[in-house]
């Protein structure tokens, strides 16, 4: 009698990436284009209602896309969700949440109570929370996650508004520039820390993105939110531990700190 075994191997899991403010703008992109390379996207946002962006996207990947409620800026929520979550590896966490003004555009864009002078301090300690602390607490929450999945890659997206190596061009935007100082300064330090767990930690300048909250200003030299994070995908794709404590240009070149 010939016994045949025949050896069959798990199925692939599909890498999973979360992303924080992905109702929009750069992280709606991050979105997009994340389920259509097949990937499970945990894509969350802060708005009262199912933004209309994510539910279409949902429709189109319904097996891919999951969508969750998740303002960066409270940590009842960040836990709640953490716990849904518990045992989910997260192969990519992209801390993409973040404000860049509290006035509107026809006040001289994003500048109103972050000028010197009229400095607003109450806008400040919303700047740090969820600039700063929301990444903070977002990688708190869900390192666990991180330590399960394949790729083990945290990335954060800064800006070249909080470098320090060079002069502004201009004294505004106290408050943004200030907090993504302190947000590059802490992953720096969260990437010393997570190194020798193979935790890849990454800043990013996306560059000038043409996204919707600028309306119809059209800006020189800004690019359409495809371009940005189709760059920045394919540079996340081939990080590796020693790019740990980097800040990026979208194409992978170093960003002046």
């Amino acid at each position: 009698m010939l016994l045949v075994i025949v050896l069959t191997s798990a199925p692939a899991r599909a890498e999973t990436v979360l992303i924080t403010g992905s109702n929009q703008g750069i992280g709606l992109e991050f979105a997009k284009e994340y389920a259509a390379k097949g990937w499970t996207v945990i894509a969350t946002h802060r708005r009262t209602a199912m933004p209309e962006e994510l539910a279409t996207l949902q429709q189109q990947y319904p097996t891919r896309v999951r969508i969750e409620h998740l303002d960066v800026t409270d940590p009842a929520q960040i836990k709640a969700l953490a716990l849904k979550l518990k045992g989910q590896p997260i192969d990519v966490l992209l801390n993409n949440a973040a404000i860049t003004r509290l006035a509107p555009l026809t006040d001289k864009p994003g500048n109103a109570g972050q000028i010197f002078g009229t400095l607003d301090y109450d806008q400040l300690d919303q700047f740090v929370h969820t600039n700063l602390a929301g990444p903070l607490r977002v990688t708190e929450a869900f390192i666990d996650n991180v330590r399960a999945g394949k790729q083990k890659k945290i990335i954060s997206i800064s800006s070249a508004a909080g470098m320090l190596s060079a002069p502004p061009r201009s004294a505004d935007h106290y408050w943004y520039r200030i907090s993504k100082t302190a947000l590059n300064s802490s992953m720096r330090l969260l990437a010393v820390q997570l190194r020798d767990e193979g935790i890849i930690v990454v800043l990013f300048h996306p560059g000038g993105v043409q996204v919707e909250s600028l309306g119809d200003l059209r800006l020189p030299g800004f690019i359409p939110p495809s371009e940005a994070v189709g760059k920045m995908i394919t540079t996340i794709d081939g990080l590796t531990l020693k790019d740990s404590g980097r800040f990026l240009q979208n194409d992978g070149r170093d960003q002046p700190w």
